[in-house]
């Protein structure tokens, strides 16, 4: 398409989904609140607006990259917000994790826009948004993805369409964090009983790589932990605000998922001993500390 893309918000997966855009031909606009992001998009060869507003100026699509369910708002509604600058008829991507109600609440209020929306979350990381191989999880109007399709697949290797009520690829992507947080805590409980056994970190996760305890978050995170690589790709206080928001989902629909609780209050525990900013195989870190002081792992029910 000729007309330029939007992307606003480029933290690791926003500025890797700019970046895969541009590599395709694509024109593309960022907006991020950093100015230091800016400067990494601008050099890479997109183009830096000074607001959503100024991002979004005749776009046909703006993917919407933030955080959580404020950034959004403010991002589409606040003052230099997009959707009053969208041209009629573009299409915004939801792309952040974040309640189904609240997509659903932002859906209505583009489509009363004259907007269409797609409630698209993503997975797998920054090295597979950059290499295209990532997951997008999309929900939304029949027309608006039939149209969007050579930008989804560009974007998207694993491309799953969930259906056409918008909410239904955030609940989606919410029951896949939560289990995505059971994985890791469980693996790095694993791991942190081996040290404690006397065993190999290392070679530990070598053999449950290769074993029916495999999973792809516990190996790429154990690795990372077990090399003292804690650097974020992944903040730990993602996963603790997607663990507790699909938590509230869960209750809304009338059950209490054990082991969800128990995972969920892992990342809690790991904000509390401040590790929200780095990766989240610092949960190794966490039962390591825990087993070390013979403390029993949190199982508390952490905040909504």
């Amino acid at each position: 398409m000729s007309a330029p893309v939007a992307v606003v918000g480029i933290g690791n997966m926003g500025l890797a989904m700019a970046l895969r855009l541009r590599d395709g031909g694509q024109p593309v606009r960022v907006h991020d609140i950093d100015p230091e992001r800016h400067a990494l998009a601008a050099a890479a060869g997109a183009v830096p607006a000074a607001s959503p507003a100024a991002a979004v100026a005749g776009c046909a699509v703006l993917i919407v990259a933030v955080v959580d369910a404020a950034q959004t708002e403010a991002v589409l509604f606040g003052p230099q917000g997009a959707a009053a600058a969208l041209p009629l008829g573009a299409t915004v991507l939801l792309c952040p994790t974040i309640g189904p109600a609240d997509v659903e609440g932002f859906a209505a209020r583009l489509t009363q826009a004259g907007l269409a929306c797609l409630d698209a979350p993503m997975s797998g990381g920054p090295a597979r948004a950059r290499d295209g191989s990532m997951s997008l999880m999309v929900a939304g109007p029949d027309a608006a993805w039939s149209a969007l399709q050579p930008l989804l697949q560009h974007l998207a290797s694993r491309l799953f369409r969930i259906g056409s009520r918008p909410g239904d690829g955030a609940r989606t992507k919410l029951v896949n964090n939560l289990l995505a947080a059971t994985h890791l805590a469980a693996s790095a409980e694993a791991i942190a009983l081996a040290q404690r056994l006397g065993l190999d970190g290392a070679a530990t996760l070598a053999v449950v790589n290769a074993s029916s305890g495999a999973s792809w978050i516990g190996a790429d995170r154990m690795a990372r932990a077990l090399d003292g690589d804690f650097a974020p790709r992944a903040h730990t206080s993602l996963l603790a605000k997607d663990s507790a928001l699909a938590l509230a989902m869960a209750a809304q629909a009338g059950v209490r998922p054990p082991l969800g609780v128990l995972a969920a209050a892992q990342f809690q525990a790991a904000l509390a001993a401040g590790h929200g900013g780095e990766d989240d195989a610092r949960l190794l870190s966490l039962l390591q500390q825990q087993f070390a002081a013979g403390d029993q792992p949190a199982a508390g029910v952490p905040p909504a």
